[in-house]
């Protein structure tokens, strides 16, 4: 079963600034349902209440449909409700007009009044400010209020009202218009920006994924370009010594094979140092391609710098592909990664605060894809992997290796060496 509150987690930021808007604007046309045409029945009576509340509930159906549209129009996802816009317009004149009459040339008594200056304010308030969500220029958004304030004067002042009365009248919907068109305005220039900083936040972490892909490929073409040129030229010249009858052209497509296990043993070192870094390297360039793309990244624990060679590949491995998978699959704003060395293992964890997908693996691994081929490169090192929420939109991946603990065994880690770790341990 979907809980609300499960819904409202796996809302991405932007979204939920989204909904916040839209449902506060909602709130505005239910505030005007509830707080003037139901109370309007008993002072006006059955009949004549009766007809106030329909009118008033029609101007807060249209004000609830408008705020849709109109925030729909700003994200681009449909055209500008220009009719709709002109329509709530019309009818919160009309229903204005119609209350200042009651008031002016209706009975001649307190309640009366009451009830139509309720409907009067709310309606000419909530009115303008909801017409100005549908509004790109500012000016125009508070035109819209300026304009509704100075048809209340003349409306007010030829149905009987004196100069001073009408004025302070209009005076009163100006600011209300105002105060809500501001409010408007101010709404749809947060969720504009926020939905901005999101597709920048977006846009970074793909250029620093790209840039990486562009440097394994510029090393690659340095090692690779130079080999395949001269193979080119000597398996030509081969061609045209062997047409010739040549015996040199057997020498020269043995330079050729000799050229050819070169270029193919500097592709493995350019690989096994792209899949092989240093552990201290990877946690540094973690930490900067997070903090490109907006998310706040902490790295504590053990030195990497004691850690034998073969636990330091691995572990780099694991940083690389749990910071990539952070990038592409979650909404994390913050993320953790601890290294420890306890009782003969050393352990490093990674936590994030995005949503669960955040650490299901895609990138390519070195033995297959994402988590899976993490836990082969680890289990060659009789290494673990786990991986999988914990607590409330927290992803955590927890990798685990053992450390040599017989005596004189290369590269084992003296518990003297365990140090805490600083982040200009770890910048190159």
């Amino acid at each position: 079963m979907r809980t609300p509150g499960r819904w409202w987690r796996h809302k991405s930021t932007p979204e939920k600034v989204e909904s916040y808007t839209r449902w506060s604007f909602h709130f505005f046309a239910v505030t005007e349902f509830f707080s003037v045409a139901l109370t309007s029945v008993a002072p006006l009576g059955p009949r004549l209440g009766g007809a106030a509340m329909l009118v008033v509930a029609v101007h807060a159906g249209l004000c609830f449909v408008t705020v849709s549209r109109a925030i729909d129009w700003t994200r681009g996802r449909r055209s500008q409700p220009t009719g709709l816009m002109w329509t709530l317009a019309a009818v919160t004149a009309a229903i204005a007009a119609a209350a200042i009459g009651l008031a002016e040339l209706g009975p001649d008594r307190e309640a009366v009044d009451t009830a139509a200056g309720g409907v009067f304010g709310v309606i000419l308030i909530f009115g303008p400010g909801i017409i100005a969500l549908g509004v790109r220029s500012r000016r125009r958004a508070f035109g819209i209020a300026g304009g509704f304030a100075a048809g209340t004067w003349l409306v007010a002042f030829a149905l009987g009202a004196s100069a001073l009365t009408a004025f302070f009248t209009s005076l009163i919907v100006l600011i209300g218009g105002m105060f809500i068109a501001f409010t408007a305005v101010l709404s749809v220039w947060l969720l504009n920006s926020v939905f901005e900083l999101d597709e920048a936040r977006e846009t970074r972490a793909r250029l620093a994924v790209a840039e990486e892909r562009l440097r394994f490929g510029r090393d690659l073409h340095d090692v690779m370009g130079r080999n395949l040129a001269v193979i080119a030229l000597k398996s030509e010249l081969a061609v045209q010594l062997a047409q010739r009858g040549r015996p040199e052209a057997v020498t020269q497509m043995v330079e050729v094979q000799r050229l050819a296990h070169e270029s193919q043993r500097e592709v493995r070192e350019v690989v096994r140092g792209y899949r092989e870094a240093d552990l201290g390297s990877e946690l540094a360039g973690a930490q900067g391609v997070l903090a490109a793309a907006g998310i706040d990244c902490t790295v504590d624990g053990a030195t990497a710098a004691v850690l034998p060679a073969a636990v330091q590949s691995a572990l780099g491995w694991v940083v690389r592909e749990a910071a990539t998978n952070v990038l592409r699959h979650g909404d994390a704003r913050r993320c953790a990664v601890r290294l420890q060395v306890l009782e003969g293992w050393v352990v490093l964890s990674v936590e994030n605060d995005g949503v669960s997908e955040a650490g299901t693996g895609s990138g390519n691994g070195p033995s297959g894809s994402g988590l899976a081929g993490l836990r082969e490169r680890l289990a060659e090192i009789d290494g673990t992997l786990e991986a999988g929420p914990v607590g409330q939109g927290l992803f955590r991946l927890t990798a685990e290796i053992p450390l040599p603990s017989r005596p004189g065994t290369a590269g084992a880690v003296p518990a003297a060496a365990v140090a805490p770790l600083s982040v200009s341990e770890v910048t190159p």
